[in-house]
């Protein structure tokens, strides 16, 4: 198949606070940036990456498409993301769920999964 996942794009009103927040939280750096995008990854080779695009409306809706992270320490990890400047969200979670839903500093959802080695753990 000639088709890869390349990237995510994110809409935002701040850009480069976006872009910092994300690279702290992935230990990413910033690819490439202009007043139009700013593209952030691992490095220049490894897909994929994320890219956030400048919009004038603020988000109203929960996503209809989030990022899931799974952390080596879920609470450690939680902390220190709450540190960066993620909040936790209640979006209809149940008490008993795996998974600690937050947000970024543009209020865009993700979650935090308990340790996991497949994807399909």
């Amino acid at each position: 198949m000639a088709l890869r996942f390349h990237q995510i794009a994110v809409d935002a009103h701040d850009l480069s606070a976006q872009a910092r927040f994300w690279c702290a939280v992935l230990d990413w750096r910033v690819l490439y940036e202009d007043e139009d995008e700013i593209v952030i990854g691992a490095d220049e080779n490894t897909r994929p990456g994320i890219c956030f695009l400048p919009v004038p409306e603020d988000k109203a809706v929960k996503n209809r498409l989030h990022i899931d992270l799974a952390p080596d320490d879920q609470a450690a990890e939680v902390e220190r993301l709450t540190a960066l400047g993620a909040r936790r969200a209640e979006v209809g979670q149940s008490a008993d769920v795996t998974w600690v839903v937050m947000t970024d500093p543009e209020g865009n959802e993700f979650c935090v999964l308990r340790p996991r080695k497949t994807l399909t753990d």
